[in-house]
């Protein structure tokens, strides 16, 4: 799994912002200046649209005012799906969504999660992390269900104990 010191894993991704979809890379995107990345089961599931996704949206401002240059919201989902999941979710202005399509940077990262006896085949664990020009400086992967360790809350303590 990743640690706190590890460089993101490079490879290419699909991202959906407020200007569109685009074909990036986790360099491009996480290589200059300090991100936060929430990682989430499914786009649209009960607890990450209840419970995670509007977290970081209520407190995107606090984490901007903490350093955070950028939220990104990642999901072993198509960027269709995470296109109309962020439109869906009013969340556009805040957070910029990474569709994982084939599960590569879940599988990259160490954080791919067999939920395959819930009928959703392999996803990202649900997690977060601080990322600070290209390298992760802190990890928060939650170890049960529900939102914790890695909620806005939470990485916010993280930022202002750093």
């Amino acid at each position: 799994m990743i640690e706190s010191g590890n460089p993101v894993p490079e490879m290419g991704i699909k991202l959906v912002t407020d200007t569109g979809t685009e074909d990036t890379t986790t360099q491009t995107l996480f290589g200059q200046g300090k991100s936060v990345m929430f990682t989430v089961p499914g786009a649209f599931t009960p607890t990450c649209h209840v419970n995670h996704l509007p977290g970081f949206v209520a407190n995107a401002a606090k984490l901007r005012a903490a350093g955070v240059e950028r939220i990104v919201c990642a999901s072993v989902n198509d960027h269709h799906v995470m296109k109309s999941w962020a439109e869906a979710s009013g969340a556009l202005q805040d957070v910029a969504f990474l569709a994982d399509g084939n599960g590569s940077l879940a599988e990259a990262m160490g954080l791919a999660k067999d939920l395959s006896q819930f009928g959703m085949g392999t996803r990202f664990a649900r997690a977060a992390m601080i990322i600070d020009n290209g390298v992760v400086t802190a990890v928060f992967v939650e170890d049960g269900p529900g939102v914790n360790s890695s909620g806005a809350p939470a990485i916010l303590m993280a930022l202002e104990a750093a």
